[in-house]
């Protein structure tokens, strides 16, 4: 796989689970999702995946959910600014890449909600910026271009710029020019409600315990 080839240049992969789960009302980084929470299993994912270093950026709630990741290979940022939203997250994972002794090429950015996110898709978005040479490279799913997406390192200083509650969906409509898209029609379920949840259970058969 190319991306493992070139072992000069390092793709970081950033998991953002600072959130405070307002609408779930309880965490949802702890969430059981098919045997873990759901933190553990997209950590775990990123792990396995051709991605590294993995960083996760956690914030509300960072001493109850931490010792789910804590025995992990990760490097966890807890940002404090969590209430200002999502970009205060983004720039603090960007802040700790460009602090890194090595060269962070790029970094792919990816959500603890999105339940159906597969190590086979960021694996799919390293090697699609390699074949493709775009430095964006986003999913598509819902008539929409979202996260997982990867960002080359041209693009950190735009990804720490943003405002408020902008995401990085912000940054991938700003430059649809630089955009090569892969399909990933799942990825419009996030789980944000305690019917989400369900709902999802109900596909999954998964029973709907929850972390405490």
């Amino acid at each position: 796989m190319t991306a493992i080839d070139n072992e000069k240049s390092t793709i970081a992969i950033m998991i953002l689970a600072a959130g405070a789960s307002t609408r779930m009302g309880t965490p949802k980084q702890l969430l059981l999702y098919q045997g873990r929470s759901f933190l553990q299993y997209i950590t775990e994912i990123a792990i396995a995946s051709v991605c590294q270093p993995v960083v996760v950026v956690l914030g509300a709630n960072a001493e109850q959910i931490h010792p789910q990741i804590k025995q992990l290979p990760v490097r966890v940022v807890k940002n404090s600014d969590w209430a200002c939203g999502m970009s205060t997250s983004i720039k603090s994972g960007i802040e700790l890449l460009n602090n890194l002794p090595q060269k962070i090429e790029a970094v792919v950015i990816t959500l603890c909600d999105q339940p159906f996110v597969s190590l086979q898709i960021i694996n799919q978005l390293v090697d699609t910026y390699y074949s493709t040479k775009k430095p964006i490279i986003a999913c598509e799913y819902g008539d929409t271009l979202g996260v997982p997406a990867l960002f080359s390192q041209t693009f950190f200083s735009e990804l720490a710029a943003l405002k408020e509650t902008s995401g990085a969906k912000k940054v991938i409509n700003h430059n649809v020019n630089e955009v090569f898209s892969i399909p990933f029609p799942l990825g419009d379920i996030d789980i944000d409600t305690p019917k989400d949840y369900e709902q999802l259970l109900s596909i999954t058969k998964r029973p709907t315990q929850i972390e405490k």
